[in-house]
């Protein structure tokens, strides 16, 4: 019997008449050939029976149809799931942070409120993108759309997200490209996206790829991560108005300085309350060298005893002031002599 004649008979439909032939190989058996290639075989039956009517087949038979279509459906679905070319929705309580934290996390952050209601009111437009989680079967570890998470978790409802089947580096390599395409990231989050990404044993080039950075850049954003303390970083927050400069500034202040000088304000609720970018400034000016001790101000006395003029020096400039109500016009005296007084110093000078 031709593979034809299998799938006829697979689907209760009457055989076409055709003139004999030679005979066949064996076709495989319709219950294995129909499990195993579900589309095909639902192909062939309706190339074969273009007028067959519904009502020829049996209930088992058109049972079967529909669970091979199911099948072939589902199948369909997998695969364009795992290729990450569909959207699809996910409970956020299913989907785990990524193994490399990119975020400096911050309860004041004004943007999460702004986002919030741009979703309640226009819902989800940029899906975000995860993988399957590595270790959790049913579970999912995120790329990038952590905020939008945060949000979806607000709202009560799932996340719209793209699932593909990536590798570790891949993984922070979409993460980093994303954030850099973004621009929202602050300086300090950067640091600590890249020494974390080395602490984890990532080549230099798959850093240098996951941050868009040199190699020179990358060192610097090292060393800041390295010196200035994690518990400092949670304390003031993502801090995006401080750049690069003010960073290194902060690092070297640590450098120098105790840092326990600051417990005392990390500490303190009024600090907590400020926004990051102020607990930024607050911290910086907490570190700062102590101003250098200025010399109290020496005092000249004629021979009554009268303190006529004061002098107050600093390590590149002398003030000199004259009290005009002991003795009315000595300044402006002064001031017309020197002239004189300037030619007799350096005459002075020239002669030792």
């Amino acid at each position: 019997m031709s593979r034809k004649s299998n799938l006829d008979a697979l689907f209760g439909a009457r055989p076409l008449q055709k003139p004999q032939a030679a005979p066949e190989p064996p076709a495989p058996e319709p219950e294995a050939f129909a499990a195993a290639n579900p589309s095909q075989a639902e192909a062939e039956f309706a190339a074969a029976n273009p007028r067959a009517p519904d009502r020829s087949r049996s209930g088992p038979v058109r049972a079967m149809s529909s669970t091979l279509r199911g099948l072939a459906a589902r199948a369909d679905a997998a695969a364009e799931i795992e290729s990450g070319t569909v959207v699809v929705e996910i409970e956020p309580e299913r989907i785990d942070d990524s193994f490399i934290a990119d975020r400096v996390a911050d309860a004041s952050d004004p943007g999460l409120a702004a986002l919030v209601e741009s979703i309640r009111e226009s819902g989800q437009q940029v899906p975000i993108l995860v993988r399957p989680h590595p270790e959790a079967p049913e579970r999912y570890q995120v790329a990038y759309g952590r905020r939008r998470i945060q949000a979806a978790r607000q709202l009560a409802q799932p996340v719209r997200a793209v699932v593909r089947p990536l590798t570790d580096a891949e993984l922070v390599v979409a993460q980093g490209k994303e954030n850099l395409e973004r621009q929202d990231l602050s300086y300090i989050e950067r640091a600590f996206f890249a020494l974390r990404l080395e602490e984890h044993g990532f080549p230099r080039a798959t850093i240098t790829a996951a941050m868009g950075v040199g190699k020179g850049d990358l060192s610097t954003l090292i060393s800041v991560a390295r010196t200035v303390p994690a518990e400092i970083v949670r304390a003031i927050g993502p801090a995006p108005a401080a750049g690069r400069p003010r960073w290194m500034l902060l690092a070297d202040r640590i450098k120098a300085a105790e840092a326990h000088r600051i417990a005392g304000l990390l500490a303190d609720p009024g600090f907590r309350a400020k926004p990051t970018n102020e607990r930024f400034a607050a911290v910086l000016n907490a570190l700062a060298p102590p101003a250098a001790k200025r010399p109290a101000p020496q005092i000249w006395s004629d021979e009554a005893g009268r303190g006529i003029a004061r002098i107050e020096r600093t390590p590149d400039r002398v003030a000199l002031s004259f009290d005009e109500s002991l003795e009315p016009g000595l300044a402006d005296y002064v001031l017309d002599r020197l002239p004189e007084i300037l030619a007799a110093y350096r005459a002075g000078r020239s002669r030792t």
